[in-house]
């Protein structure tokens, strides 16, 4: 059976779409200028810390060490284990909070924990460790 008038029409259309963006993938192939101009983009930095086209004269040109290159975080220096700060809560219950003098945090402490008898509004030095609910305060001592 032979193709209506409108079928072969809609080839013809197909077909010459198809070679259309043949065409125009070609064009976008030559006109391509990717990584054609790398020298143009590369940039280098002065000795002020700004991004320039030139290239620095080998005359001002600083040496680094790489031994003094610090890769990743700095490190973690360690605390003073021993705090200091002013009983600020103390309950009957036997518990209470400890300000300390540097950071204004409070401390939650135990009255197990204390190896002296201290009171409300007394200096005392402890050691601040980690626990379940936050930091408590153990090794607790008067200063005097």
């Amino acid at each position: 059976m032979a193709d209506s008038f409108s079928k072969k029409e809609n080839f013809k259309k197909k077909q010459q779409k198809l070679k259309e963006k043949a065409m125009r993938r070609e064009e976008r192939k030559e006109n391509n200028d990717k990584g054609k101009s790398l020298n143009e983009m590369f940039m280098y930095v002065d000795a002020n810390g700004q991004l320039t086209s030139t290239p620095p004269d080998q005359a001002e040109r600083e040496e680094i060490d790489i031994n003094n290159i610090q890769l990743g975080a700095a490190p973690i220096e360690a605390e003073e284990t021993v705090k200091t700060g002013i009983v600020t809560f103390l309950s009957e219950k036997g518990y209470g909070f400890i300000t300390e003098d540097k950071t204004k945090e409070n401390i939650f402490f135990h009255n197990n924990n204390c190896i002296d008898q201290i009171k409300k509004g007394n200096k005392v030095s402890f050691e601040k460790e980690k626990s379940p609910k936050g930091f408590s305060a153990t090794e607790i001592r008067l200063v005097k």
